[in-house]
């Protein structure tokens, strides 16, 4: 028997390092899968694999990784010539951003020059082109952009000159998604929104005819609008568009505008990265989908029924990441025992098995937490959804009458989800006898429009009113110790934690990594152009609301900042600079508020180097060691400032 926080485990954070990130966009070329892996031990990179022999294809240090938005896209595409033999791979190479064609056992080629960025590719052999996002620098700001649909030729001739690159489009609009060709190669498809919108909050689907000058004409709106989120778009075996939009209230499928199967759940989700993919039309008529309210399942959807037939097996939450040949499926599942692998289904036998990225227990799986799937009271009474992970040791309990501390985790976006899936960084914590309570809380995705528009104007308030209110239940019920509760959070989590610590008394410390914390210098000219008016939905028009602005930012209530805290900064981030962080340390000069600030060069926003992931755990856990008095052996001391 031993008190909680001082369990010896054996999932260090090394481990959790080692098993950090996940499979990702998932592809077919020809009839075999591919996919994009991550290297936390190689710098982070993420390489590609290739699915019959489960082994990277690029070696470092080729990094499959768009930069489009910033946080990126669909980075890579391939087809098996006509003639057969070796595939045709086109890529982003994350350092250069160029895009590079690669066959297995050559060298990669570039097609572009240096400059413009890349993403959503879809590789037309028969054209011998590569018809993609571009998005380009027109100045020295982050807002100083624009984006089209282009066309890059195979044959090379666009690496040292950008005028072999055809515009397909031109850039009336700030942002776009890839285009979707039709079966008969006549008309393409593709999303597009503008300032002040997210794509969550509204976007358009633009319709338009592949002219004999392979331009597109005649573009028109389909489907969208200002307050109409269409999240992805593709075209039927029949060449109808078939769209996901939130026009009811909820991310549901239209076929040629008519509801396929109107529920009361999600068919899509927050388009953060261009490319993603919640379903994908078969050839049979079927449609395979992600979907759920909350959790996700990976299911196959009869269009003259309506009915759905789920996947079987050990997979509770699947990423938007499908891909679909014949009767087969593949997809990106994981589970609350399982980390993500990539999944296929045959739809023709309804089996569903692992091909990729298989899930091993590096540990005694009796040292995973166990979660619960619960639903608080917020003010006044409203939902709030959340999952907690009391502490679990299969060797050890506390002494009668302890309670656990607690960390509440805040995810990012805001509008975004933490999903139930196998964590190690949270297995971490649980099984030294520290409890998690990941918050998702009201502005959240996966539970409908109205739920995630709780933020709108609100974000500082319903988040941090949410997350104190699970906290402050935890405590009430008997299950987490009043006196050692904590918060984290990275980017939009790491505002709700600095805004919890600065505007409620409920945590003891806090860890607050790459956040935001000044609003009134965040926004144009000062974070990337994707989210810069992303405040103008969360917080209101800053014309508007100067004051808001200050009243909800943490650097401006310095002075009510006691409680000791961590703060972790990559210094390339480019979406929260560390100049966010030196603003609220300045503001702490002579506050005598114990506080680390620990910063990590080649790092941007969220951390993918294995050495980073280690020290950035092992700093967490030290400040909960010191500010709840906890015995923990093996780990490098955080010495707190003041």
């Amino acid at each position: 028997m031993k008190a909680y926080g001082s369990w010896p485990s054996p999932i260090d954070a090394a481990l959790a390092a080692a098993h950090d990130g996940n499979p990702e966009w998932v592809g077919f070329v020809g009839d075999e899968t591919w996919w994009t892996e991550p290297r936390p031990a190689e710098g982070g990179r993420r390489t590609l694999v290739r699915g019959s022999t489960r082994e990277s294809v690029l070696p470092a240090p080729w990094n499959v990784r768009s930069r489009v938005i910033e946080y990126g896209g669909q980075p890579w595409a391939g087809a098996v010539p006509a003639d057969g033999g070796e595939p045709l791979l086109v890529f982003v190479h994350f350092d250069d951003q160029r895009l590079y064609a690669y066959r297995p056992g050559g060298e990669p080629r570039p097609l572009t020059p240096a400059g413009p960025r890349w993403a959503d590719p879809q590789l037309l052999l028969d054209r011998g082109e590569v018809w993609c996002v571009l998005e380009e620098f027109t100045g020295d700001g982050p807002g100083d952009v624009r984006r089209v649909l282009a066309a890059v030729p195979l044959d090379g001739s666009a690496a040292k000159d950008r005028a072999a690159v055809r515009e397909l489009t031109d850039d009336r609009h700030r942002f776009v998604t890839g285009p979707r060709l039709s079966h008969d190669g006549r008309r393409a498809a593709w999303l597009a929104w503008d300032h002040p919108r997210m794509p969550w909050d509204g976007t358009e689907l633009l319709v338009g005819d592949i002219g004999v000058d392979g331009v597109l004409h005649a573009v028109h709106t389909a489907a969208g609008g200002p307050e109409e989120s269409v999240a992805q778009v593709e075209w039927s075996t029949d060449d109808r568009l078939l769209y996901a939009s939130d026009r009811s209230g909820w991310w549901n499928l239209y076929l040629d505008g008519d509801p396929l199967c109107p529920r009361a759940e999600e068919f899509a989700g927050p388009l953060w990265k261009l490319g993603q993919r919640w379903f994908a039309p078969l050839e049979n008529g079927l449609i395979a989908v992600v979907h759920g309210r909350g959790a996700t399942a990976l299911g196959i959807l009869d269009t003259e029924s309506g009915e759905i037939a789920d996947a079987a097996g050990p997979w509770t939450e699947f990423a938007p990441a499908l891909a679909v040949h014949g009767t087969r499926v593949v997809a990106v599942g994981a589970g609350p025992r399982t980390t993500a692998e990539v999944v296929e289904l045959d739809t023709a036998t309804g089996r569903a098995r692992v091909v990729g990225a298989p899930h091993h227990d590096p540990v005694d799986p009796a040292y995973y937490p166990e979660p619960q799937v619960r639903t608080f009271s917020g003010p006044g009474g409203r939902e709030v959804h959340a999952h907690i992970y009391p502490p679990h040791h299969p060797g050890h309990t506390a002494p009668d009458g302890e309670l656990p501390p607690y960390v509440v985790w805040a995810h990012g976006g805001p509008t975004g989800r933490a999903p139930l899936v196998l964590d190690l960084a949270i297995a971490y914590f649980t099984s030294r006898g520290i409890g998690v309570a990941e918050v998702n809380y009201g502005g959240s995705t996966g539970y409908g429009r109205e739920y995630r528009n709780r933020l709108r104007g609100q974000w500082g308030v319903v988040d941090v009113e949410d997350c104190a209110a699970v906290a402050l239940a935890l405590a009430e019920e008997g299950t987490a110790d009043r006196a050692r509760l904590a918060i984290r959070g990275g980017s939009a989590g790491g505002w709700t934690a600095a805004a919890s610590l600065t505007g409620t008394d409920v945590y003891a410390c806090g860890a607050i990594s790459y956040p935001v914390l000044d609003l009134s210098n965040w926004g144009p000219g000062a974070t990337h152009d994707f989210e810069s008016h992303y405040l103008e939905s969360l917080i209101g028009p800053l014309a508007e609301v100067p004051d808001r602005y200050k009243e909800r930012s943490p650097v401006e209530h310095a002075d009510r900042l006691t409680a000791p805290f961590l703060l972790l900064q990559g210094l390339d981030d480019v979406i929260c600079p560390p100049v966010q962080c030196e603003r609220l340390l300045a503001r702490l000069d002579g506050r005598r508020v114990p506080h680390a600030y620990l910063t990590f060069a080649g790092e941007g926003h969220g951390f993918r180097r294995a050495e980073t992931l280690v020290r950035a755990l092992e700093a967490e856990l030290a400040l909960y060691a010191q500010v709840f008095g906890l015995e923990v052996p093996g780990i490098p001391e955080l010495e707190l400032v003041k």
